[in-house]
This record gives C-alpha cells, structure tokens and sequence, in this order.
C-alpha cells in the first residue's frame, strides 16, 4: 500500500490542506456563536481538510459526539460553556482528534499526521483532547480541564 506524504503544495509535513471554509466556519463558531460545534473531515481527493457537519447554538453535548462516526477518524471543536465555582458563565473551545481504536490504519495515520498543520490553523483553542473512545471526551473530561 502507497502512503504518500507530502505534496507539491509545500506541506511536506502532511500533504493536507486547509479548506478556507473550515477556518472561517470556525471563526463563526469562535466569534459569532453561530455553531456549538464543528466537525471536520479530511477529504483525501482534495487533499485537505473540510467542514463535514456543523452543530446549531442549541445543539448538547450528547448530539456533538451522536455525530462522529464510530469507526472512522475526524477532527472537531467544541464550544463548551460552564459556570466557574465564582458563579461566572464562561465559555471554552476545545478541539478534539478523535480515532477511535477500531478505525483503519490508514484514516489513523493520516489525521494523526495532518493534525498538528491543522490545529495550527484554528487560532483560539483552549484546550485539546486526543480520544480513541467515548470515555477519553466524556462530558466531565471537558468540565474537569475547563475549570
């Protein structure tokens, strides 16, 4: 099997682009609240990373993780929000690199490979999590790195 890295786009580290949309619909997530959530997928054929679903303000947590696949890599941020012990309403985003243990080898390899020129783009995360099961993003994971 043929596992090409890097391409003639200068990316030598992962040969993965950034889709323009994917940072701007982050930066709606950031600045706008227009999503509670952002999941991305990286589409080999273009040869970068891109918007696969976004997730509306009023969305839960429990739908954010409904929707990344069970068998398959993604990245996602998610806009957390919590109130502080102070009683403070706050708000923190986190980006997630989600391959669960049972996906392929190669969709593994591949997201573990582009992640860092990825993360690199979406400035204003706060917190990040690497999960290859439910458990590793459970609710209380994010309240416990958010406070």
């Amino acid at each position: 099997m043929a596992f090409r890295v890097g391409t003639a786009s200068g990316n030598a580290s992962s040969g993965m682009g950034v889709a323009e949309h994917s940072v701007n619909t982050f930066l709606e997530l950031q600045r706008k609240k227009v999503h509670r959530y952002v999941i991305f997928k990286i589409d080999e054929k273009k040869k970068e990373v891109v918007v696969e679903k976004t997730g509306g303000p009023a969305e839960s947590y429990d739908d954010f993780t409904a929707s990344l696949p069970e068998n398959d890599c993604r990245y996602a941020v998610f806009d957390f929000d919590f109130v502080t012990s102070e009683n403070c309403q706050k708000s923190k985003i986190f980006f997630i690199a989600w391959s669960p243990s049972v996906a392929r080898i190669r969709p593994k390899m591949l997201y573990a490979t582009s992640k860092d020129r990825f993360r690199r783009e979406l400035q204003g995360i706060h917190y990040e999590i690497q999960a290859t099961d439910p458990t590793e993003m459970d609710l209380e994971v994010l309240r416990d790195r958010a406070n």
